[in-house]
């Protein structure tokens, strides 16, 4: 997932990215972030059996959204705004195959060093209004990085989403529509049939659960 580092004004100079010069740093805490989820997971899967993600995905926030945020809060627009007051310029999206996977990650998580989990919103078991589910997890990451109060090592806020390929799907598509725009007569019944399609790839997320988890208990019981 590519960012742009520059944002062009209109007839006018290059404008430097608000993260400045803590936008590769960004990067390098990001891919260090990877690298931990990746880890856990090999781990995990060697004790356990089975693998408990299908792929990660990820990105530095855009300038323009960032700024937009900043401005939308009464924060100032700059770099100590950007990576203090706001705690998703690092964004991980963790996509599982099941839903007790996204807790396995979880776990996993809550077992790395350097590493403190700030908040936590469980979208999965508590579905917001519209449908959508997700488990958010913001973390206070240590790096062996500079970070904007000159700490080094400096701490880095990171925020990951995990999710089924069902809620991730439904996510994407619900933000591909975009219905809130230009379909204003429309918008209470499309509201109404996204609310319904989610709660029904919901209901196939639990009912593919309860099938994987009759199997293993067959093969376990086989083995004994």
């Amino acid at each position: 997932m590519e960012e742009e580092n520059v944002i062009l004004e209109e007839e006018g100079p290059v404008r430097e990215s608000i993260y400045g010069e803590y936008e590769e740093t960004l990067r390098l805490v990001m891919e260090d972030v990877f690298h931990r989820i990746r880890s856990s997971q090999r781990e995990y899967e060697k004790v356990h059996g089975g693998k408990i993600a299908e792929h990660l995905d990820g990105r530095i926030k855009e300038d323009q959204s960032m700024r937009e945020k900043l401005a939308m809060r009464g924060l100032p627009i700059n770099a100590h705004s950007a990576l203090r007051e706001v705690t998703d310029a690092i964004g991980i999206r963790v996509v599982c195959g099941f839903r007790d996977d996204i807790y396995a990650n979880l776990d996993c998580i809550r077992s790395w060093d350097q590493t403190k989990i700030i908040q936590e919103k469980d979208y999965v078991r508590h579905a917001k209004g519209n449908g959508y589910r997700s488990y958010h997890v913001i973390l206070d990451v240590e790096e062996p990085y500079m970070d904007v109060d000159g700490e080094c090592p400096g701490h880095f806020y990171v925020e990951i989403q995990l999710r089924t390929i069902a809620m991730d799907s439904w996510a994407a598509l619900e933000h591909e529509i975009s219905y809130k725009q230009g379909v204003s007569g429309n918008a209470r019944l499309i509201e109404t049939e996204l609310k319904r399609c989610a709660d029904e790839l919901a209901s196939c997320d639990v009912t593919m659960q309860t099938i994987r988890d009759l199997i293993r208990h067959e093969n376990a019981k086989n083995r004994d």
